[in-house]
């Protein structure tokens, strides 16, 4: 591709990205496509997969763009059978898909009591289950070719709890527990053969927060100002931060390295706030 290859070990590996149609999970995408990984970009909105690949495979890159729905058994077996014939077996799994519902959100004007809790559930689903399945479906391929890897996408909102956020925070922890069991589970299983680890984003503008953090002038919000004046480094994060986590995690440099899961917030989650 266009840009310096960072990591060559990575080159001719076959990686299958969930969420690939989204601003953190296509960035990490591209990232991958740039060490000479094959990507196969997995979503249910296949304009936006096609988006990525298309950047993808402009820059010299090989991308598929398969619809799923990662909380859908069936599909996801098809889209295994699909990645295998168009790239390859994988040896990467980036669950990158999830989100939230203003229904598992409590606005200040609102109490835990109005928490719709329909929504509450679509939201745990979508970030627990929709990391659950797409790890079982992939998972075989993943050990089969010796040098497995899972790394999930958690959220700073996992492991200190914020105001509002009550259902992804929920689903977010859940992730990072089974991210370390599943570490566990697959080692006593599968050797070195499918390592499993996670990375914690703190603060990053995505279309589904940018409301939330910044004004239409691209000011923070007051919620915005509140992050990051607990945000050390003093900045949002951009999506080429997660990068050289995610770099590290998927090479054979992390071989000793399963069940962690690795913050990349620009110290929020070390300040106390006094």
């Amino acid at each position: 591709m266009a840009d310096e290859t960072i990591n060559s070990g990575l080159a001719g590996r076959v990686a299958v990205v969930t969420g690939g149609g989204g601003v953190l999970g296509g960035s990490m995408a591209e990232h991958l496509a740039r060490q000479g990984v094959k990507v196969a970009l997995l979503g249910r909105t296949v304009s936006r997969l096609e988006t990525v690949a298309a950047r993808i495979r402009a820059a010299g890159g090989e991308a598929a763009a398969v619809a799923a729905d990662v909380l859908d058994p069936a599909a996801l077996e098809t889209a295994r059978a699909e990645v295998a014939e168009r790239l390859g077996r994988p040896a990467i799994l980036l669950n990158a898909a999830g989100g939230n519902m203003p229904g598992a959100t409590i606005m200040p004007e609102q109490t835990f009591f109005d928490l719709q809790i329909d929504d509450f559930d679509r939201v745990v689903s979508l970030n627990l289950r929709g990391t659950v399945l797409p790890t079982q479906v992939f998972g075989p391929d993943l050990v089969a070719t010796g040098h497995g890897c899972v790394v999930n996408v958690s959220s700073m909102a996992a492991r200190r709890p914020l105001t509002r956020v009550v259902g992804y925070a929920a689903a977010k922890a859940a992730v990072d527990n089974f991210t370390c069991w599943l570490a566990v589970e697959a080692a006593k299983k599968f050797g070195s053969r499918m390592r499993v680890n996670a990375i914690q984003p703190g603060f990053f503008v995505t279309e589904q927060n940018r409301r939330l953090l910044t004004e239409e002038d691209g000011s923070p919000t007051p919620r915005g100002r509140s992050v990051l004046d607990h945000t050390p480094l003093g900045r949002f994060g951009n999506p080429e931060d997660l990068h050289t986590a995610l770099d590290f995690l998927c090479s054979d440099a992390s071989s000793f390295v399963t069940g962690v899961v690795v913050p990349v917030d620009g110290g929020f989650g070390a300040f106390s706030g006094v």
